[in-house]
């Protein structure tokens, strides 16, 4: 059975929708849970759900219950005494805390007490605990963060979400490489489109780092390059893997987010202006809510971090039980289908 290792501690909710949210996933995907955190709190809030269930708005929708039944879960405790706020610097932090709680977590993979890593915390502290815990995969100069995003067709990828603002055109081609492999056994894309976001689709167009990226995709036979993508055609599924360096995708996956709340909050105004507005809301809801699902965050759970000797998913901070189940089904896939071993063997053969 694959053991997911979970940072009990880290995220706005934790203790409490973390734990819930793992014992959720643990009932409904059959897998092993190794919480790491301050024990009689995890113990706590075990007790809580073993009583009263999962209380969670699965979806971001209607309230919903879930009954676990906790006696029947294969659950163990690693007690870890100290907590990274997320405030704190990253690579200090983890000298600091060595019984940290994402540092622990992470520990339990490297020892192999646990196959992947669920943390919702600081992601600067869960990527350098990361990447001295596990070590890089051979080939790959730095680690990268994966982000699914929803389109009008299916799923794609966005490499990298933040891990790296300095890149050079050798480190976007990996990426394009992990992200191909993500893509094809995690979201089940067959032969996945790569494009390099840009400021137009001409070859010549960009900066430096682009251009050469580029000419270094154009010339491998290996990927399905397709050239360049901007930013407006990253949802029209144009390509599966949008390839950028952390600095352009981080701001990307922004103004992303800050754009489709405002049009959640806009359009909620409109509907909530008089009785007219209302009646027309209440009509058209079943419609909202199947939008609002395919863009919510929480579906996703989380993003990969590609490129480490291990599988570690960063989930959103605010991640609520609903986001940190659907992490925990984003890892266990990632166990299952080999995506380590498969980005390895495609490095090696460029």
């Amino acid at each position: 059975m694959t053991r997911i290792a979970v940072d009990a501690m880290g995220g706005d909710h934790a203790p409490h929708e973390i734990v819930a949210g793992a014992l959720w996933a643990a009932q409904e995907y059959g897998v092993a849970i190794e919480f790491v955190g301050k024990q009689d709190q995890i113990e706590h809030e075990i007790e809580r759900v073993k009583k009263i269930g999962v209380i969670s708005k699965a979806g971001g929708f209607k309230t919903k219950k879930i009954k676990i039944d906790v006696d029947k879960l294969d659950i163990k405790i690693t007690h870890a005494s100290e907590v990274i706020e997320m405030g704190e610097a990253p690579a200090q932090a983890i000298r600091k805390k060595k019984k940290s709680s994402i540092v622990l977590t992470v520990d339990a993979v490297a020892s192999g007490s646990s196959d992947a890593v669920v943390a919702a915390g600081s992601t600067g502290a869960a990527m350098a605990s990361s990447l001295f815990g596990l070590g890089r995969l051979h080939g790959i100069d730095r680690p990268a963060i994966a982000v699914t995003l929803p389109t009008l067709k299916r799923p794609i990828v966005l490499i990298d979400g933040g891990a790296n603002s300095s890149c050079t055109p050798e480190m976007l081609y990996q990426f394009a490489v992990m992200g191909t492999i993500f893509s094809a056994n995690v979201l089940g894309v067959r032969n996945p489109k790569i494009g390099v976001l840009n400021i137009g689709e001409e070859a010549g167009k960009g900066n430096d780092l682009a251009q050469k990226t580029y000419k270094l995709l154009e010339a491998q036979t290996r990927l399905n390059f397709i050239g360049n993508v901007e930013g407006k055609e990253i949802f029209s599924n144009i390509c599966d893997v949008v390839v950028c360096d952390g600095f352009v995708g981080n701001v990307a996956l922004k103004i992303t987010e800050g754009s489709g709340s405002m049009l959640f909050k806009m359009l909620n105004e409109q509907f909530t202006k008089n009785i007219f507005t209302k009646f027309v809301g209440a009509l058209t809801l079943p419609l909202m809510m199947d939008i609002y699902k395919k863009t919510n965050y929480e579906e996703y759970g989380g993003a990969i971090l590609l490129g480490v000797k291990g599988i570690t998913i960063i989930s959103h901070g605010r991640s609520k039980a609903y986001a940190i189940k659907n992490a925990v089904r984003v890892a266990k896939e990632a166990v299952e289908t080999g995506v380590n071993k498969k980005i390895a063997e495609l490095i090696e053969k460029k």
